[in-house]
């Protein structure tokens, strides 16, 4: 699990069928400072994120399960997923 920032939104009218329904933001990785630290990266929302909000993102196998709630057997190609909004960073 890993900061970013949310700065943008991504819009697709043709994608898989597992993406079909989320919404999908544009995150940039960031340190504890809150500065960028990587590229950036589409996620799915699962927390209803908006743009500005720091968040929580898993990547891998943890994306896939924690976007897995509608009960469909489909194939999940979810890679990312924005899984909690940050409140405030505590040092």
């Amino acid at each position: 699990m890993y900061m970013a920032k949310v700065i943008g939104s991504v819009v697709s009218t043709q994608k898989d069928q597992s993406l079909v329904g989320k919404k999908l933001m544009i995150v940039r990785p960031i340190d504890s400072d809150q500065e960028p630290i990587r590229f950036e990266q589409v996620a799915a929302d699962t927390v209803n994120a908006g743009i500005g909000d720091n968040v929580l993102v898993v990547r891998g196998a943890g994306a896939r399960r924690a976007d897995n709630g509608a009960g469909n057997n489909a194939p999940d190609v979810n890679d990312c997923t924005i899984v909690g909004i940050i409140d405030r960073f505590d040092k």
